[in-house]
């Protein structure tokens, strides 16, 4: 593959495509709502571990959550006492009312303890030996504290083997920042951070030659990762809207990629 005319072409999609007005329907698009960073990154983390299903219902979803937030979630939640926060009858495919409610009541002892999920992440690294992916799993095994056996898991760490999509969206909205990408974080640099891999980016990945896994796991998003490495070491994460949008917007057919770059 000719690296020089894969950059172009993803810097020209960047600069067409990475804009604010392209995002909605997207979780994304509730972050904006938010000027404080502790607001944001705990909107991001229910928005993000929301994002799974039809696009459609994870908007209704995470506007009911964040409708029982107020506009000051990082106030209410570490003031709030009571955490039956969300209706029992809240239903999110696998996700549950009680479930949220549960990850609600950790983030509140999470910022008592730490003023921002952020210090808490920082926490994690400096426990991690700065592994991102150790700190990950010491994130998440916090944030679902006292989740019930067998259910659906909101946040999820690496340790499990799987792609960890929503957890890595996340930070890339926390720690990226351009017109579409919020930031706020400075705890890790875009540089540390691993491309969201979902079916869809598998499906990407493999017709611009980063990867020939068939499985969307783990060790697949860092294969993809290191394939953007190569075309933007500082950013790998920068066309990962841009990329997703391929079958969603009007003139981005995915096919046209193994066309190009075959």
């Amino acid at each position: 593959m000719n690296r020089e005319k894969l950059k172009s072409f993803l810097d020209g999609l960047y600069y067409t495509y990475q804009r604010r007005e392209l995002i909605n329907p997207d979780p994304l698009y509730f972050l904006y709502s938010y000027k404080d960073v502790r607001d944001l990154e705990i909107v991001g983390l229910i928005a993000s571990s929301l994002a799974y299903g039809r696009v459609a219902q994870i908007m209704k979803s995470v506007e009911k959550v964040l409708n029982c937030l107020t506009n000051e979630p990082h106030n209410f939640l570490i003031n709030h006492k009571n955490f039956e926060i969300v209706p029992e009858n809240f239903k999110h495919r696998f996700t549950t009312g009680n479930d949220i409610n549960n990850l609600l009541a950790n983030i509140s002892e999470i910022i008592k303890n730490y003023d921002s999920l952020e210090n808490f992440f920082e926490d994690c690294m400096k426990n991690s030996s700065h592994d991102i992916f150790s700190a990950l799993d010491k994130f998440s095994d916090r944030l679902s504290k006292n989740k019930k056996p067998g259910s659906f898991s909101l946040v999820t760490a690496p340790k499990d083997g799987s792609a960890c999509k929503r957890i890595f969206l996340y930070l890339k909205w926390l720690v990226r920042h351009d017109d579409v990408d919020p930031g706020g974080w400075k705890v890790i640099a875009p540089c540390d951070l691993i491309v969201p891999t979902d079916t869809h980016m598998h499906n990407i990945a493999g017709r611009l030659g980063f990867t020939k896994r068939k499985n969307a796991d783990l060790k697949t998003a860092i294969e993809i990762t290191e394939g953007f490495k190569k075309i933007c070491p500082e950013d790998p994460a920068k066309y990962d809207f841009v990329l997703t949008r391929f079958g969603i917007r009007a003139g981005l057919n995915v096919d046209e990629l193994s066309e190009l770059f075959s």
